[in-house]
């Protein structure tokens, strides 16, 4: 057993019984490589990583090339999800040095005090032994050119992502948002969904500023390329069609193969997508979606406690998808005959397979087409399906499960409970809704501590590592939903405690943007932003709305002048919109301010459930069943009387006494505004 075998993330454990004399990332290592006077090796992957399992098996496993590491080199190994800020520097490197693409596993060849020299992904082992052979001979016969390389190297990366603050706001303008969605409308695959060729990821947070978009102007392309990315989705590959919840990709461009591990971030993220385009076009198979992905996350992912379990492996007995494909004659075993070949039609059944010899179950004809051909009704046929796919889950359950990835992240569960509170909002479920309540019970109690600084990870009972800046921004978000749905106003309360406490510790003075780290964490060689969005929006666009929407709660006008001054620094860096779609969204929020629906007296809780029945993503809600303690709710209340306002910039239209006349009220502002 190495040094990893005191650790508690299951990638660091995977590597515990390595040759390989690995350290997890600590001082002792670090300290080590500096008395050694030893290159450092910092290797970098996740538990769910295919190509990280490959690697291990053909090189990390082997003793020569384990001699050779031990020798010559202090081997560190991270996981990607428990230390996001070393990974984030390591990337960097990678993308700045090698000509390669970058990926996980990241492979990174660094001086004794850390500076990297050279990066890479996955080798196979006899190019390693040569890469290895390589650093020693350069370490032995050109310090100096090392030194150059980690010079340069480490000035690159303290240079990426440099801001600098913006002393003049410009003007917001709609035409500008205008010129956005049309770049954005050239890279979707309107027939597809999603952005145009392989490999194909969902990106979520893109198609939310789309949604929010066509809200805001009724723009028919937005909600089209939604709808396109949603319907392929759900009867794609990508989607466990017998077991429920979204794989990380689709490696083709038809989301028929997925790379299929599965991921807590992406599943809570879809949940909302699927929700709020429920909302807009009553799709009855996006409740479907919703409730198997709760089914599989409540079932296969959520502690006893309450908090969500990170991921399962691409792979099971060393094979990857092998939990999840099948062979004509398992389906023909057990399948009822009578609509076996409308299966075998539906699902794209084919007695060699559709993949590698196996099949894979996904749709790419409408079911009442199906139906029609094999002389059902498509309701029929649907309830006929789900019989199927229930026997087929049962027999699933006989197989050898994929790795689980049993941390809990305090952001990947952030994102969850939005996820659970939007399904909740969309369809009226108040399982939902507990579930939601029941996590952010686990993260109060196990995840934030007393100076309301939260901690990335939970395991085996104990938390550990500060929370970077994710953690915070989808925790924050978190409880501003759950505000929206109970009127609770510790949620804000709470919310706003650490926002102060980023404010204080991760905010850089010279442009209002916030590092990624905490200053009181451990500095390593460049204290970095993130500030593009990519499959989860990133964490300065998640702070800045969040910014905006506690300072218009607790009429807080220092936080919405810096969500402003925030989007002001990167607005250099929007024309590359599809990286930067949380910013945009934030543009068109504050271009169009959003309303403020407040919802006052006793009958408040279910006028406002029935408000959110529908999509109102302009809309934040607030309310009390008597005299509320925010500002924008004084003088509402009104005795015995349940009243509904419809404000904006905190001036309020007439009040009305019923929901539908609520909703007559906001579809007349919203005609009103333009883009």
């Amino acid at each position: 057993m190495n040094q990893l075998a005191h650790e508690s993330s299951p990638y660091l454990l995977q590597h515990a019984k390595n040759p390989v004399d690995w350290y997890p990332w600590n001082d002792e290592a670090l300290a080590r490589a500096q008395e050694e006077d030893k290159m450092i090796i910092v290797s970098v992957g996740y538990a769910a990583c295919h190509w990280c399992h490959v690697m291990e098996h053909e090189s990390f496993e082997d003793s020569t090339v384990a001699a050779l590491m031990n020798e010559h080199f202090i081997s560190i190994k991270v996981d990607r999800e428990e230390r996001p800020d070393i990974d984030n520097i390591y990337m960097t490197a990678c993308q700045l040095s090698s000509q390669r693409g970058c990926g996980w596993p990241l492979n990174a060849f660094a001086l004794p005090d850390g500076r990297p020299v050279w990066a890479g992904t996955y080798f196979p082992k006899d190019q390693w032994l040569r890469i290895l052979q390589n650093f020693i001979d350069e370490k032995a016969n050109n310090r100096d050119q090392l030194e150059e390389y980690a010079a340069q190297l480490t000035q690159g990366i303290q240079s990426t992502e440099n801001l600098v603050k913006v002393s003049s706001a410009s003007a917001l303008d709609p035409d500008q948002i205008r010129r956005w969605n049309l770049e954005m409308y050239e890279l979707i695959d309107f027939r597809r969904g999603g952005r145009k060729g392989a490999p194909k990821f969902a990106m979520p947070g893109m198609f939310e500023y789309l949604l929010e978009q066509n809200q805001y102007a009724q723009d028919p392309k937005a909600l089209e390329a939604v709808e396109a990315l949603t319907d392929n989705m759900a009867s794609g590959g990508i989607y466990d069609q017998v077991g429920g919840a979204f794989a990380r990709y689709s490696v083709d461009s038809q989301w028929m193969v997925p790379h299929f591990e599965k991921m807590l971030y992406d599943n809570g993220q879809l949940l909302s997508l699927y929700a709020h385009a429920y909302q807009l076009n009553g799709n009855k198979d996006y409740l479907r979606i919703i409730d198997q992905t709760i089914g599989f996350m409540q079932d296969e992912w959520m502690h006893e406690s309450g908090g969500f379990y990170s991921s399962y492996d691409a792979d099971s007995e060393g094979e990857e998808g092998k939990y999840y494909v099948w062979s004509y004659e398992e389906l023909e075993n057990h399948i009822p005959q009578e609509h076996f070949d409308a299966f075998v039609d539906y699902y794209n059944i084919r007695k060699t397979g559709n993949w590698e010899g196996h099949n894979i179950l996904h749709a790419d004809q409408p079911l009442d087409q199906i139906a029609k051909k094999h002389g059902f009704t498509a309701t029929d046929l649907r309830s006929a399906f789900d019989g199927s796919l229930k026997s087929l889950k049962e027999l699933r359950t006989s197989r050898v499960k994929p790795g689980l990835d049993e941390k809990i992240l305090s952001s990947w569960n952030g994102l969850a409970i939005t996820g659970l509170v939007d399904a909740y909002r969309a369809t009226q479920k108040s399982e939902y809704l507990e579930l939601a309540k029941r996590c952010a019970a686990f993260v109060r109690k196990d995840m934030i501590k007393k100076d309301h600084s939260l901690y990335r990870n939970h395991k085996d009972g104990k938390s550990v590592i500060n929370g970077f800046l994710d953690d915070y921004a989808n925790i924050i978000r978190a409880w501003i939903q759950l505000y929206q749905v109970t009127y609770d106003k510790n949620w804000l309360d709470e919310g706003n405690l650490m926002m102060q406490y980023c404010i204080d510790n991760f905010v850089d003075e010279e442009t209002d943007m916030f590092y990624y780290t905490d200053k009181n964490n451990p500095e390593l060689i460049a204290r970095k932003y993130e500030v593009m969005d990519n499959v989860i929006p990133g964490s300065n666009s998640v702070m800045a709305h969040n910014l905006y929407d506690l300072g218009t709660y607790l009429d807080l006008q220092e936080y919405k002048d810096q969500a402003r001054q925030m989007l002001d620094n990167v607005m250099p860096e929007l024309s590359q919109s599809t990286f930067f779609y949380n910013w945009c969204r934030l543009y068109l929020r504050l271009l169009h301010p959003v309303f403020e629906v407040a919802v006052v007296g006793p009958e408040a809780e279910q006028m406002t459930r029935d408000l959110q029945r529908n999509y109102q993503g302009d809309v934040l809600f607030l309310g009390s069943k008597a005299e509320g303690e925010l500002s924008l709710l004084e003088g509402k209340y009104q005795e015995g009387m349940t009243m509904i306002y419809v404000c904006q910039n905190k001036v309020c239209k007439l009040p009305v006494d019923n929901v539908e006349a609520a909703s007559e009220v906001l579809k007349a502002e919203r005609q009103r505004r333009t883009l």
